[in-house]
């Protein structure tokens, strides 16, 4: 209901990036442009400084941001509020999660809740840990499921449940011999990590450090942005890695793939994130409900949401 323009200059005020406001908006960025121009036309005084690609908020910029971020709120909670005198659950909820999240646990956690409550919509947004909180942040999102634990201020996180990692390597290394690997020992051969920005290589790296590894020893062969590129990589015997065990079961039960348990164990948290604000609409409390009651969840973890 609110001012289109208003939610455009928003997006574009958050990410201070034209092409990324394009992206989480589904728009094309000459859409964007155009958009954001004709607010900048209603009030007669730029918004957006231009200089050698890159954009900044001028001082009128500013106070219309903290003034749309209000306005926009507003909006949303008076479009819950009266939608929510039907008395029913519906309309659409979106959801961002990390890759492993959406792959393994998600699609099967969105069928239920939409078997209880089939007038709500579910969009999945997938990206690494980081980019799911920044949406989840700027209220493009209104709930995000990452594989670390959030770092943002303005926003609530909740484990929902652990997850075990291990280290993968193909069935013909060396390493597939042993019942058990250390930190000390991988950092020995060839590695394959994560992006930065990725949850799964925070809790990665944070494992070796704790465990008296400096990264710099590491032999760092890859950096992939993939989880099944790392898989790749390593069947092909181009290194080892570390990955959610949950992710590999299929390629180790095929003979693809060794998994070796990691000594210290590393298990990580999983955590939900969604912002501060006082009211929740119906639709988002009652996907939290369903989440700390479901079986899926309870039977990962002896964590509560």
């Amino acid at each position: 209901m609110a001012d289109r323009r208003l939610q455009v200059f928003h997006t574009v005020a958050k990410q201070l990036s034209f092409t990324k406001a394009a992206e989480s908006l589904f728009m094309t960025q000459p859409a964007v442009t155009f958009q954001v121009k004709q607010l900048e036309e209603h009030f007669n005084t730029r918004l957006f400084e231009r200089s050698h690609g890159k954009i900044t908020l001028t001082p009128a910029g500013h106070l219309a941001l903290d003034y749309a971020e209000r306005i926009l709120n507003m909006s949303a909670e008076m479009e819950a509020r009266i939608s929510e005198l039907t008395g029913q659950v519906s309309g659409p909820l979106l959801i961002g999660a990390s890759t492993t999240i959406a792959e393994y646990m998600l699609p099967r956690l969105l069928g239920e809740f939409k078997q209880r409550h089939p007038e709500t919509q579910a969009r999945l947004t997938v990206a690494n840990s980081e980019t799911i909180e920044n949406r989840v942040a700027e209220h493009t999102l209104d709930m995000g499921l990452i594989e670390a634990t959030s770092h943002h201020p303005n926003l609530v996180t909740r484990v929902c449940c652990e997850d075990e990692l291990v280290m993968i390597c193909a069935p013909f290394s060396e390493m597939s011999k042993l019942d058990m690997v250390t930190p000390k020992q991988m950092a020995s051969h060839p590695y394959i990590s994560r992006e930065s920005g990725s949850g799964t290589r925070e809790c990665i790296d944070d494992y070796f450090k704790f465990s008296g590894v400096n990264l710099d020893e590491l032999n760092l062969v890859m950096e992939l942005g993939s989880r099944e590129a790392i898989k790749g990589a390593v069947a092909a015997g181009l290194g080892v890695a570390v990955v959610s065990s949950t992710t590999v079961a299929k390629e180790v039960r095929l003979g693809e793939l060794t998994a070796i348990p990691l000594d210290p164990p590393l298990r990580r948290q999983l955590s939900l994130v969604y912002p501060q604000e006082k009211f929740r609409s119906k639709l988002l409390q009652s996907f939290l409900d369903f989440l700390e009651s479901s079986p899926l969840i309870r039977n990962q973890t002896n964590v509560a949401l």
